[in-house]
């Protein structure tokens, strides 16, 4: 069978895209911008790439046409697919259908946390034996993958709230008839397709509604939206974490370690790299989830100790003379302060110097910009790149005072950046994006230094 991928170069659609290829289909697709690091990779799977939306596409007849979120009406290839009355589905739903179905499927959903718990959990399973499939919308370093095929009856995915396509407006999630969830948190997000924070929690109720009472929710006990959700129906049994009655952590000697204990009782001591109070919770949430899947705690524990973290999820890019350059996907206030914490907890008095660039679309549209002051507090210099902002970066940040500076040409924010730096200095650039490259101008700069 040929499948023709609309959208092929999105991290979750080339993810679908090589696992069809693993599962034998004949695959190819097209994108707006088809270039590296994701082109290079499709093409060595042998799918046939094609740049841009020409309606001649047509002519290669696969036998199906996958549609990503990308797409749009007014899209000239997908007009003629309509027009023609040609086969065609969206990423999830074909996922579900064709990979899927019959497989125990676990689903981490939330606002923040989503890849590093599922890059945790699918590392669990592989490291149990278990050897799952997975989708994830990073390149955990475990395996240097984010997505494969198996034979296992296991599936990890990434469970996402985001809009399925045009013509399907339910978020992602539902698609998958998750057996074991994971809800990591419940935050406003997505303001390009969600008025508030409510029309969000419907949403994961539609996702509760799918999962079986012989399931699993494994759910944030500190999210009051989360309940809220809850309390608009609950068919499954809930495991919370992060508070005293469920998964929860205790300190050991202050040296980073901790004690992983269920109901009070000791799981276990684990023992990682992994810093802040975020990826203690990931790791709970992680290893709840294993136990439902036949995981003892134990084993999950030690497979931890053993997790690289997820690429972009506070990857040293780098140290010249001292000052160390930091890659982290943080796109979200939450994200960005515990992020800042985190980082704080491992350096200590040393200077963090954060680079912001407000890149998704809620970011954009300035819809939380009241909270970005706030999660950058804790930084002691902050960058904000502001190209392309419907809103006024100085004016939202002010309360950070003379510690802000804001640029709108990236090559004279490194040099700014360049120029600021000094050894000891922990660099932190944040973005969902690929930041104009940003990070290798900051290391040159300091090279020729």
């Amino acid at each position: 069978m040929h499948i023709h991928i609309l959208g092929i170069c999105g991290t979750f659609m080339g993810g679908i895209a090589v696992i069809a290829k693993q599962a034998g289909y004949t695959v190819s697709g097209c994108d707006a911008n088809v270039y590296p690091p994701m082109s290079t990779q499709l093409e060595a799977q042998g799918i046939r790439l094609t740049e841009g939306w020409d309606r001649s596409q047509i002519d290669q007849q696969p036998d199906l046409f996958v549609i990503g979120n990308v797409v749009s009406r007014g899209n000239p290839l997908m007009e003629e697919i309509l027009d023609r009355a040609l086969p065609y589905t969206s990423g999830p739903q074909w996922l579900a259908e064709h990979v899927l179905r019959g497989k125990w499927v676990i689903g981490i959903a939330g606002t923040h946390g989503k890849t590093t718990t599922s890059a945790m959990l699918a590392w669990i399973l592989q490291h149990a034996g278990l050897n799952p499939g997975f989708l994830i919308g990073g390149v955990p370093l475990n395996f240097a993958v984010s997505a494969r095929a198996t034979d296992s009856a296991f599936f990890v995915i990434e469970a996402d709230e985001y809009d399925t396509a045009f013509f399907d407006k339910r978020s992602k999630f539902v698609h998958y008839r998750s057996r074991t969830v994971v809800l990591n948190n419940l935050e406003f997000d997505h303001a390009d397709i969600f008025a508030n924070l409510s029309e969000i929690e419907t949403q994961f109720h539609h996702l509760v509604r799918t999962v079986p009472e012989t399931g699993l929710i494994v759910a944030n006990a500190r999210e009051p939206s989360l309940q809220r959700v809850f309390d608009r129906g609950c068919w499954t049994p809930v495991e919370r974490f992060g508070g005293e009655d469920g998964w929860s952590t205790q300190d050991i000697d202050g040296d980073g370690d901790f004690e992983v204990l269920f109901k009070g009782t000791s799981q276990g001591r684990l023992q990682w790299q992994l810093n802040g109070e975020h990826n203690r919770m990931n790791a709970l949430a992680a290893i709840a989830a294993a136990r439902h899947a036949g995981v003892p705690p134990a084993t999950a524990i030690v497979a931890l100790s053993e997790f690289r973290n997820v690429r972009r999820r506070m990857e040293v890019r780098g140290n010249i003379g001292g000052v160390t350059i930091y890659d982290d996907f943080a796109h979200h206030p939450t994200a960005i302060a515990t992020t800042i914490a985190g980082l704080r907890a491992t350096v200590g008095d040393a200077r963090i110097v954060a680079v912001l660039e407000p890149r998704s679309n809620t970011m954009k549209m300035g819809s939380i910009k009241h909270a970005l002051a706030t999660s950058l507090a804790g930084a002691d210099v902050v960058f904000c790149y502001t190209g392309g902002l419907e809103w006024d970066a100085n004016e939202a940040l002010n309360p950070l005072g003379p510690k802000l500076q804001c640029f709108d040409d990236i090559d004279r924010l490194a040099q700014a950046i360049t120029r600021t730096s000094r050894s000891g200095d922990q660099v932190l650039v944040m973005s969902n994006g690929s930041f104009g490259n940003v990070h290798e101008k900051i290391l040159t700069g300091l090279g020729a230094l």
